[in-house]
């Protein structure tokens, strides 16, 4: 009977440890829009918005960061910033993005001022902007360090902040009659060059947020929340495009669904959030979780279906031999 109990405890603790979706970031912590890298110090990072328990239509205050070398235990660092920080804007702290360049890390990041009505639009008077700051550090904290949004107009958030190869960093929003653009960043980083730019994206431009770019072989990826919830992307053969449309890579569920796609020891990481009933909060309602799952290749460069499952990469130390 002992060796029976030893074993199904054994069974039981390897369950828990593989049970990783969502992720383990913080008890009664609402996290959303994970932005994920691989800095110099070998280690994955996360940068994420911060839900507040029962906030109101998504009054978002602070954006946070998490660490990790195996993927399952995950350090917190807190918020790396606030709204508090900002001259310019109160409110709205949603899906940022990093960077490392001049040996630097960078934290580019969309807030905002005023109050959206929804039951009456033409009373609204919500504006958003992109800022950027910058750290010594990946924990931060991250200072604002020209005072105010990289530009007034148009309308923006939801950035994606993506360094090349030859050290040339784009610049991808969601915009204000303005989506499917970008614009190059300063060699600083504390301006853009220009203005943004419209990328041919082959004739099929639907509804958007949250665009996430990487390389992988040379061949560039634009991936986004198409209709601002199925997974979708396009294949490109420069940052700028013009980009080819080639499909569904995870489908939707309950709400929007933001997301990151970064190769750390050999694989490939989808990082989402989920829209989850959660036991123990003050509110009686689905909220946002960060969760991921592998991503596969095909031969050809495009990207097979991601499945949503319960285990995620709980078993990512197993399949990268602990390294």
């Amino acid at each position: 009977m002992k060796l029976v109990l030893t074993a199904l405890a054994a069974l039981l603790a390897t369950t828990a440890c593989q049970a990783q979706n969502p992720l383990a970031l913080g008890q009664g912590l609402r996290t959303a829009d994970p932005s994920g890298h691989v800095w110099p110090d070998g280690k994955m990072w996360l940068y994420t918005s911060h839900d507040e328990e029962c906030q109101a239509d998504f009054h978002m205050k602070d954006w946070h960061a998490f660490s990790s070398d195996d993927l399952v235990n995950w350090t917190a660092h807190g918020a790396v910033m606030s709204v508090k920080d900002l001259k310019w804007a109160d409110d709205y702290a949603w899906a940022p993005d990093a960077a490392y360049k001049n040996g630097k890390y960078y934290l580019v990041f969309p807030a905002g001022t005023g109050v959206k009505d929804r039951q009456n639009p033409g009373n609204s008077t919500k504006w958003m902007g992109i800022g950027i700051a910058e750290s010594d550090s990946p924990a931060g904290p991250f200072k604002d360090m020209i005072g105010a949004p990289l530009w007034r107009k148009p309308y923006a958030n939801d950035p994606a902040l993506f360094i090349d190869d030859d050290g040339r960093a784009y610049l991808y929003v969601h915009a204000s009659g303005a989506d499917y653009h970008v614009v190059e960043m300063a060699e600083d980083m504390r301006s853009v060059k220009g203005g943004l730019q419209k990328m041919d994206m082959g004739g099929y431009e639907p509804k958007m947020e949250g665009p996430w770019v990487f390389k992988r072989n040379g061949l560039y990826y634009f991936t986004m929340p198409e209709g601002n919830r199925i997974l979708t992307y396009y294949t490109a053969r420069t940052p700028k495009g013009p980009w080819a449309y080639r499909g569904v890579i995870m489908e939707a569920e309950g709400g929007n669904n933001h997301h990151s796609i970064v190769q750390y020891k050999g694989q490939w990481i989808l990082f989402y959030h989920r829209w989850l009933e959660t036991p123990g909060a003050a509110c009686a309602k689905t909220q946002r979780h960060v969760a991921a799952e592998y991503l596969a290749f095909n031969e050809d460069g495009t990207i097979q279906r991601v499945v949503r499952t319960k285990e995620g990469i709980g078993d990512f130390a197993r399949r990268t031999g602990g390294r």
